[in-house]
């Protein structure tokens, strides 16, 4: 899909972005500049952080900052006016943090989504765009749970919208690298103090892709997005023992260690964990078509213009797994874009 498409997407458009302090809002926000919107509100509650990015961006004049919490509807509802296209980001996403905060995941993931749905359908928003992750398939713990409960929350609101012309959609990702609080910047923390690095299950395979791959997944469902839709963007898995072997043996130099002295400790799986994620249920599956880069899951079996996705699951157990020489060249490519690895 080419850039000029997505200039025709987002030109001159009034976007929010729910979040937008965050991870993937701030690379939602910097990538969405280059496209000339009219203006973007980045929404959050975090206030430190908003007034670090607004001094990073204080060139770009259609920036708009606004503190707020998705649990205060009265606050969306300002937030929401006149909007063309919402990007939710917003979620508690820490698997173990849900665990032992349920009814703040429940406020944040579940009631915060359908007062943000509420308020876009208000505002007859064209489109509204909820990220969502792997752990919603098939959830085992309370965070996959409740971003399950988001995304039928955002695909039954197009049935609930009566007359209003707003197109409700979701993304799936799977462990955005390099992400705040990723398993990356963990263990390069650990690395950095002399070790040990701590491993939950180094069998533990994962689903992962990089910050521009998210990014472009997100604009991309954002322009095909005709509603009900889950997009899922086809990537690779790895082995967490082999991703914390390899930043060892990149990173321990650069910190004044010789990698033999930095030591990996097995702490055992953390409450809410499964050893392998999910992309796609059995059933999904059925009514998946593909494009060369990404999946999207449809309401119905087939749609014009998408080919059939041929298999009956979609697990990181099952998709090609990284070599040790993959995952240094993914950790080397997203060094280059984000500075995490050098």
């Amino acid at each position: 899909m080419k850039e000029s498409s997505f200039e025709e997407t987002f030109k001159d458009k009034r976007i929010l972005i729910t979040g937008g302090t965050g991870s993937i809002g701030r690379a939602l926000v910097t990538r969405l500049l280059e496209f000339n919107p009219k203006v973007i509100r980045i929404f959050s509650n975090d206030e430190n952080a908003q007034f670090d990015m607004e001094q990073e961006l204080k060139q770009w004049g259609n920036l708009r900052f606004l503190v707020g919490d998705i649990r205060d509807k009265e606050r969306l509802k300002k937030a929401a006016e006149d909007i063309d296209i919402v990007f939710h980001a917003a979620a508690l996403k820490h698997v173990p943090s849900c665990e032992y905060n349920p009814f703040e995941a429940i406020k944040t993931n579940v009631i915060g989504t359908q007062n943000l749905l509420e308020v876009a359908m208000d505002a007859k928003a064209e489109k509204v765009i909820t990220i969502s992750t792997d752990k919603a398939v098939n959830p085992v713990n309370v965070m996959g749970a409740t971003k399950l409960l988001a995304e039928r929350l955002t695909i039954a609101a197009n049935y609930y919208k009566g007359l209003r012309r707003t197109v409700l959609s979701c993304v799936r990702f799977g462990n955005v690298l390099g992400s705040r609080g990723s398993v990356v910047q963990l263990f390069e923390k650990q690395i950095q103090s002399g070790g040990p690095v701590t491993v939950t299950d180094p069998g533990m395979i994962r689903f992962v892709m990089s910050m521009d791959k998210a990014i472009e997944l997100v604009l991309k469902a954002a322009q095909m997005a005709k509603g009900e839709e889950i997009f899922v963007f086809k990537m690779p898995a790895l082995r967490v023992g082999s991703l914390a072997e390899i930043m060892i043996e990149k990173l321990a130099p650069k910190y004044g260690f010789d990698q033999k002295d930095i030591k990996i400790e097995i702490i055992g799986k953390r409450k809410g964990e499964k050893l392998y994620e999910e992309l796609m249920t059995e059933d999904e599956a059925m009514n998946a078509c593909e494009t060369e880069d990404l999946f999207v899951i449809l309401p119905e079996p087939q749609r014009e213009g998408l080919q059939r996705f041929a298999l009956r699951k979609y697990t990181s157990k099952d998709v090609h797994g990284l070599t040790k020489k993959e995952i240094g060249n993914l950790l080397e490519s997203i060094a280059r874009a984000e500075s995490i690895v050098k």
